[in-house]
């Protein structure tokens, strides 16, 4: 019991020390969003001054309030957070940032989601099948994923989307689904989840080929290193099959290291994966953070940044929680 509350309270910390963080850096940049919003009024309207009325209205939704101090405004922000309320965009005026998280969330987490579990479970498969074979010519798979894996993602992207989308014309080019009136009926959900899963087959398959190598490496020289441990030698001993032995005393143990990167994996699958939604113009969470970057649109990227700092903390957690149910030497340790 003692474990569970000492990594509550240091997880309690860790989020009110990032959520203070994640208010005090886009205050000491310069600028401010009012400001930024003036300014691209007035560039739109060639320069001519604004109005009064219309200064005052961008401050009074964009800016803090008119006399608040640092600690004040700490406070109202917290206020806010609570009830939900990160804000409004400045590029995307007068849209809420919780809706255009909550637009671009699904996009990715489906994605980036589903591409991590398969390049995990691909990895741990084939890594401890590898491990397993030492020495054969499986061996040769390590270097090939591992050459895969060191293949920048941006250029492995655009390779994917010049021979297999371009020359071939297997697969779309970009988007997360097509541009076009579905039919009317039933037939139109149908029609979109079908366009929507071919769009994401490209972005899918760069993932996947970019990261199941690290999987596999890691589990290959768990599973070798777990195969010289004593409990194995006994179980080999004692006349069991290879397959039990394989499965129930090598790769369950061998894998509990990857199962605890597979968490905060897991975590980061909010963060999206930047450059491949940017080459592919998928509409996920990496693409949001890249607007809201250029735009300098400094509360949707307070927004989205604490999105993916709380899902990354709440991966943790719950991978401290389950590591110390599995491996009960960690909470005697801790």
């Amino acid at each position: 019991m003692a474990f569970y509350l000492r990594r509550t309270a240091f997880y309690a910390v860790t989020v009110w020390a990032a959520v203070s963080l994640n208010f005090l850096l886009p205050r000491l940049l310069p600028g401010d969003p009012a400001a930024i919003m003036i300014g691209k009024l007035r560039r739109a309207s060639g320069g001519r001054p604004l109005s009064p009325e219309v200064i005052a209205s961008i401050n009074a939704v964009l800016g803090p309030p008119k006399g608040t101090s640092l600690w004040e405004q700490y406070l109202i922000y917290w206020g806010r957070l609570l009830h939900g309320d990160l804000g409004i965009s400045s590029t995307r005026y007068p849209a809420r940032v919780v809706d255009l998280i909550a637009a671009a969330l699904p996009w990715t987490v489906v994605l980036v989601g589903t591409a991590t579990v398969l390049s995990f479970v691909l990895g741990i498969v084939a890594g401890a099948w590898v491990g397993w074979r030492r020495g054969t010519w499986l061996d040769h798979l390590v270097p090939v994923t591992t050459v895969l894996q060191s293949i920048p993602y941006f250029w492995l992207a655009l390779v994917l989307v010049a021979v297999l989308a371009v020359q071939l014309g297997m697969f779309p080019i970009v988007g997360g689904y097509d541009v076009f009136d579905f039919p009317a009926g039933p037939e139109a959900s149908w029609a979109f989840l079908v366009s929507a899963f071919t769009h994401a087959i490209l972005p899918a398959v760069t993932i996947v080929i970019s990261s199941v190598g690290g999987w596999l490496l890691g589990m290959r020289n768990m599973m070798v290193a777990t195969m010289s441990e004593d409990y194995v030698v006994t179980a080999q001993a004692k006349g069991l099959r290879p397959s039990r032995v394989r499965s129930r005393y090598a790769a369950r143990n061998a894998a509990i290291p990857s199962l605890a990167g597979f968490g905060i994996a897991l975590g980061f699958v909010v963060a999206g994966s930047i450059v491949t939604e940017q080459v592919f113009s998928y509409p996920g969470v990496g693409r949001l953070m890249i607007q809201a970057v250029s735009g300098l649109d400094y509360s949707l990227m307070q927004g989205v940044f604490l999105v993916i700092t709380l899902t990354v903390l709440a991966a943790n957690f719950v991978m401290d929680l389950l590591y110390g149910l599995i491996d009960p030497r960690v909470r005697t340790h801790a």
